[in-house]
């Protein structure tokens, strides 16, 4: 096996906690009247089923993606063509991050909100991912 192919796996495996997570609640969703599709390495869920899940999340209706390792939940696909660059900085910060990005993300908008900033649109995982897409500008 080469570097590539071991560091390919590697991330993978890192990040299989929250890829678990998603295939299976995108599998959910997608038994309840949604799809899936495979781009660029990460499974994309979508549609009805999947739009109800994101919708019970805080501020569901305003989800257009979720990411959980290299899976993607999205509210249909024109949200999946919007949000995609953004949503696969996740994935790399979940390759990053493994299993850790769950409790890493959560401290990081504890930390916002008690510094008094938007617990979202401040949390630093989700700055660099409005960095490197379209939806912020």
């Amino acid at each position: 096996m080469t570097s590539n192919a071991l560091i390919f796996v590697l991330k993978r495996f890192w990040a299989s906690p929250y890829t678990l997570l998603g295939l299976a609640l995108g599998s959910l969703g997608a038994a309840a009247g949604g799809s899936f599709q495979l781009r660029r390495g990460v499974v994309e869920f979508h549609g009805t089923g999947v739009r109800w899940l994101l919708s019970r999340l805080p501020d569901g209706e305003l989800v257009l993606a979720m990411t959980l390792g290299h899976t993607i939940l999205g509210q249909n696909e024109a949200a999946l063509d919007i949000a995609r660059e953004h949503e696969h900085v996740h994935v790399r910060q979940f390759e990053r991050w493994g299993p850790f990005m769950g409790p890493a993300y959560l401290l990081a908008s504890a930390w916002v909100w008690f510094a008094g900033g938007r617990v979202y649109r401040d949390n630093p995982f989700e700055r660099e991912a409005y960095d490197h897409d379209d939806l912020a500008r």
